[in-house]
């Protein structure tokens, strides 16, 4: 079964940027389906983005959408999240996941996916 290790997290400046990393191990997720999300303290996990096994599908939460950028290096079943002009409510807990079932379509639903990463902290400071 594949695991998710997610890795990049760390405090940054509000205005600063971080690269997220998603490795994959135990298994090819090269066609499959990719999503990053994320929860804030007291708050519900929420989608952040997502995009298909080729890549060409890309989804984005419209609070992130022009400041974040997923893509996917299948060659080494690996998945980033770049974050540029961060906030300081972007500070949560970012989760990678796969969706096993879908390899060209998109889902922004935490229920689709089937394995999930540990998580990685990201805080922004003000």
């Amino acid at each position: 079964q594949v695991q998710l290790v997610e890795s990049g997290g760390g405090l940054v400046q509000a205005g600063g940027s971080l690269r997220l990393t998603c490795a994959a191990s135990g298994d090819t997720v090269s066609r499959k389906t990719m999503g990053w999300f994320r929860q804030a303290p007291g708050k519900e996990r929420e989608f952040v983005a997502a995009l298909n096994g080729s890549g060409g599908n890309r989804k984005y939460a419209d609070s992130v959408k022009g400041r974040f950028t997923i893509d996917r290096d299948n060659a080494k079943n690996t998945v980033y999240l770049q974050m540029n002009s961060l906030k300081p409510e972007d500070t949560a807990v970012y989760y990678c996941a796969v969706d096993y079932h879908r390899t060209q379509s998109v889902s922004t639903e935490d229920y689709e996916y089937d394995r999930w990463g540990q998580g990685t902290q990201v805080t922004v400071s003000s």
